[in-house]
């Protein structure tokens, strides 16, 4: 079985694609840490350093954990500064292309629950089912920040909203694989929903 979960910032789709695989007993391939992943590797290089240094990294999910080179980056992944520079790294064609095609080596092998930007239209365009979360940007602005605010980071909402609303237009206007809801798509709006609301409704496709 192969669900495609696509979706801006903040929408939830990590947690959420995270408890549906687990619900439904396969993996789950949060494509979103990937890019952390190589941002991590890739801070402080020349972009003429990134084709070598792309070939020579390694990135797997091991117990929802995602290990860079042998190392658990979970943690290292989600600093602020790490988010800022993984948008705009995103949109280098070199990187978008290696990890899309790790993406579907990883779907060949099993089923998963995959999230991201451009799963159902790029990586797994003949996905069994296709889902675009979302919510108003105002929304996924306050989920973000109380979320920030429980791990004691120092934002306002105005900047995490700031910040979003930047990333959302790169994610929609970039060249390659932007961010977009394919037609065959199903879309869970998630602004006037609880968590467990959001699960359900996906689930209720899926069963």
């Amino acid at each position: 079985m192969k669900i495609a979960i696509d979706g801006p910032a903040g929408s939830g789709k990590s947690t959420i694609a995270k408890d549906i695989a687990n619900r439904l007993g396969i993996t789950y391939v949060d494509t979103g840490a990937m890019y952390r992943a190589i941002t991590l590797k890739l801070l402080g290089k020349k972009e003429s350093d990134f084709e070598k240094t792309l070939n020579n990294t390694k990135i797997e999910f091991i117990d929802e954990k995602i290990f860079l080179d042998g190392t658990d980056v979970s943690d290292k992944i989600r600093t602020n500064e790490i988010s800022k520079n993984t948008s705009e790294l995103s949109k280098n064609p070199l990187i978008r292309t290696h990890l899309v095609n790790l993406q579907k080596e990883i779907v060949k092998k099993e089923s998963v629950v995959m999230e991201g930007r451009d799963i159902a239209s790029v990586v797994i365009p003949d996905a069994d089912y296709k889902f675009f979360l979302t919510a108003t940007p105002e929304e996924r602005a306050r989920r973000r920040y109380l979320q920030f605010k429980e791990k004691n980071v120092d934002l306002t909402y105005e900047e995490v909203l700031k910040d979003l609303k930047v990333r959302d237009k790169n994610d929609m206007n970039r060249e390659i694989s932007p961010l977009t809801k394919s037609d065959d798509a199903i879309l869970i709006d998630s602004t006037n929903l609880n968590y467990e609301q959001t699960i359900s409704k996906i689930l209720s496709y899926i069963r």
